[in-house]
């Protein structure tokens, strides 16, 4: 009967090591958790002593190793410009959730990891995927080798991982992960979908203004021209930009560009992203949504690690760096500086001003009956209700707001341009008027 090595945690994360006799690998699995450990790593011993040996020759004979390049159960880790990142949201969870399945059925983590590098279509991950089995090959933690990747591995990520090795419980923390991150994205979703029309509408109404004043308007200018007739003061306003436009096209972009960049800058600034996100958050109508979906990412940040087993403290840490607002970390700081002096977390958590009397109530229940993880999921479940609701209001409000937009914008330059029409039409009207009663008398 073969034997197989293993490498394991026990009850309390600690690492363990031995060997024991099965029929196949999986029936080496079942019997190592059996013990009561949970396997990380389970190898043949026989590959072992032969990846052993292999290792042993690469060290007698470097000349070896340097000109056959790298071979199987060898890396050459090497740091490519512009591919830290590259690794989208869906891509990630999608991920996550396939590791988590292979994990909970009873695969060994390197073998899990190997066989999604192996159907991995994103050639970022593919690679990451890779490094990520050879640095646990080297010793290295799950954990630890996620923590190698920062961009594509948030400090969240490789904490809930951190916690679930510890406990033992790695591919429930991965399925939490999947979970959260399929909900994230589906209110991110919904959020953009709903700007999308107020989007589409604006561009719309700019593309049609302009080509009104730069291809409509002129003409019109021409014909009254040769009118010679008095205009009103509207349409010479609405001739005025017209040409302003016209003649400094260049200038006019470059104006919009600069407006732009200065935005941008100033937001980038502590003073300006503390009043652009407060701003954000009252702005009617997407003030709500902002809210709403703010709240909603808090509770189920710090309710997803706390209950994955990271400590209040660490959470709290990692949720003020996700927070994605400065209002809510400024929050979240209090609570933190709370928390480590001994109090509770409802009172900073009212005072900020940001969270409702319902959250705060339900926070407060949470950390007096000892299930305060579980209170803000809760939470979290109910706000992602609350958006979409207020998505669906957003959308019913803005949409007859963006019509009226293009309708004034579109009609006042149309007025503008009939406006010495209808008073020459008027004028002519009153003339005949006037000489068919004197011809009369």
């Amino acid at each position: 009967m073969p034997k197989y090595t293993y490498v394991a945690l026990d009850a309390r994360g600690n690492e363990t090591k031995g060997g024991i006799e099965a029929a196949s690998q999986n029936e080496a699995i079942g019997r190592v958790k059996e013990m009561g450990l949970f396997p990380t790593k389970i190898n043949e011993a026989d590959k072992d002593d032969k990846a052993a040996g292999k290792k042993a020759k690469g060290k007698a004979k470097p000349a070896a190793k340097a000109k056959g390049g790298a071979k199987k159960g060898m890396s050459i880790n090497i740091s490519i410009p512009g591919l830290g990142g590259g690794v989208k949201p869906k891509v990630l969870t999608t991920f996550t959730r396939q590791l988590a399945t292979l994990v909970d059925a009873g695969l060994p983590l390197l073998r899990g990891l190997r066989v999604l590098e192996k159907q991995e279509r994103n050639p970022n991950l593919k690679r990451i995927l890779a490094e990520l089995a050879t640095s646990i090959e080297g010793g290295s933690t799950f954990s630890e080798a996620l923590a190698q990747h920062p961009k594509v591995f948030n400090k969240l990520f490789v904490n809930m991982v951190k916690a679930g090795e510890l406990g033992g419980v790695l591919e429930v923390v991965l399925k939490r992960l999947a979970e959260f991150s399929e909900k994230a994205q589906k209110i991110k979703g919904k959020v953009k979908a709903a700007m999308f029309y107020p989007v589409a509408v604006l561009v719309v109404a700019v593309g049609i203004m302009v080509l009104l004043m730069t291809m409509v308007v002129p003409k019109f200018k021409e014909v009254f021209g040769g009118m010679g007739i008095t205009l009103p003061g509207f349409t010479v306003f609405v001739l005025a930009v017209s040409d302003l436009i016209r003649n400094n096209i260049l200038a006019t972009m470059g104006a919009m560009a600069v407006v732009v960049v200065l935005f941008l800058l100033f937001i980038k600034t502590k003073f300006g992203r503390h009043v652009w996100d407060k701003v954000k958050l009252k702005m009617p109508p997407t003030g709500p949504v902002v809210t709403k979906v703010s709240i909603s990412r808090f509770t189920r940040t710090l309710g997803t690690l706390v209950t994955s087993g990271v400590p209040i403290l660490q959470a709290l840490t990692i949720v003020r760096e996700t927070a994605g607002n400065v209002i809510i970390a400024n929050a979240v700081s209090k609570i933190h500086e709370s928390v480590k002096e001994g109090e509770t977390i409802t009172a900073p958590l009212e005072a900020s001003r940001v969270f409702p009397p319902m959250v705060v109530s339900m926070v407060d229940v949470g950390e007096q009956t000892g299930a305060l993880p579980e209170m803000l999921l809760k939470i979290a479940d109910n706000y992602d209700e609350e958006v979409d609701n207020a998505v669906e209001a957003m959308t019913s409000l803005l949409e007859p707001i963006m019509i009226v937009f293009l309708a004034v914008i579109v009609g006042s330059i149309v007025i503008a341009m009939f406006l010495p029409l209808i008073a020459m039409i008027t004028n002519l009207s009153g003339d005949e008027g006037g000489g068919g009663k004197k011809g009369g008398d």
